[in-house]
């Protein structure tokens, strides 16, 4: 029988939170995955942050008192009763300090988006995962949607040469815009076209965006960022014999994304690599960069 993995969970201050606790830990949730059981969770919070203030007193209460986990006073109190560890907290600049008492444990990490507020604490956190040999990985639920899945694979398409992704764009005045919320578009976007962009320009107005990003074999990839209007989430995807367009239906997508994390967890293989990550971190810091100059093209790399 295989053992069942005590998890933790770090970060309260997120409706992702008490959502991994339901499919987790009931197993009559639809998006139940099973093989493991979060066991422990640490409150933590951003006053600085609005969405986090006002929001993570009711999904502690919820968790600690609905779903019976017990919640420790921080991150060393909680690693010696788990066996792997989802951070979720809404702010990317903690996630470094409270990630790295876990990548020394040793203990699988999978880090909610954003990973980190700067590609330098992104860069830092995979430096300090390969010196401890600790399982590390970060992505949002949107790479793993599966009518995006089913599309890249469509050999019916062929070749894709190009790609327009966009999501919701609320910006967040401690991280770099796209960072906040639009990862959720920029992920789909590397999700078909990988991590080989070299350079972008971008376009910015008060209620709407595009980045616009040159990628290897003469690729051009858009992400296009909504704050006023319909802000869904899809993809259209340019390929040789076709063009086929993706729209996210408002379905769950964390029986997905919880299933590669579960994998994860058990198998220390990460489904999104480094290097990936990285560019996509490159190219959203690069989308600010662009902005400061007026919209000029930057170069990655």
């Amino acid at each position: 029988m295989t053992h069942e993995l005590r998890i933790g969970l770090i970060g309260l201050d997120t409706s992702h939170a008490p959502a991994f606790v339901r499919a987790i830990n009931q197993p009559d949730h639809p998006d139940h995955v099973p093989g493991g059981r979060i066991t422990a969770a640490v409150i933590g919070g951003s006053p600085d942050i609005r969405v986090s203030a006002e929001r993570i007193d009711g999904f502690a209460r919820e968790i600690r008192h609905q779903y019976r986990v017990p919640v420790v006073d921080d991150v060393s109190a909680l690693l010696p009763q788990v066996d792997a560890v989802l951070l979720t907290s809404v702010d990317g600049r903690v996630h470094r300090s409270q990630a790295e008492p876990v990548i020394d444990a040793g203990l699988p990490l999978f880090i909610d988006k954003p990973m980190a507020a700067s590609l330098a604490d992104v860069r830092t956190l995979f430096d300090r995962a390969a010196e401890r040999g600790t399982p590390l990985f970060s992505s949002s639920s949107l790479r793993f949607y599966p009518g995006l899945v089913e599309a890249i694979a469509d050999p019916a398409l062929g070749a894709i040469v190009g790609c327009e992704a966009y999501s919701p764009c609320p910006l967040e005045r401690h991280h770099p815009d796209l960072m906040w919320y639009g990862i959720h578009g920029v992920e789909m976007l590397f999700t078909v076209l990988g991590p080989d962009s070299h350079s972008l320009m971008r376009l910015k107005q008060q209620d709407s965006e595009a980045t616009i990003g040159c990628w290897s074999n003469e690729r051009i990839g858009i992400f296009r960022g909504i704050r006023r209007g319909y802000a869904g989430y899809g993809a259209t995807l340019y390929a040789e014999h076709a063009i086929r367009t993706v729209q996210y239906g408002g379905e769950s997508l964390f029986g997905p994304l919880l299933q590669q994390i579960l994998n994860f967890f058990r198998t220390g293989a990460s489904p999104v690599s480094r290097r990936e990550t990285e560019a996509i971190f490159a190219f959203m810091e690069a989308a600010d960069a662009s902005t400061a100059a007026g919209g000029s093209r930057i170069q990655l790399g």
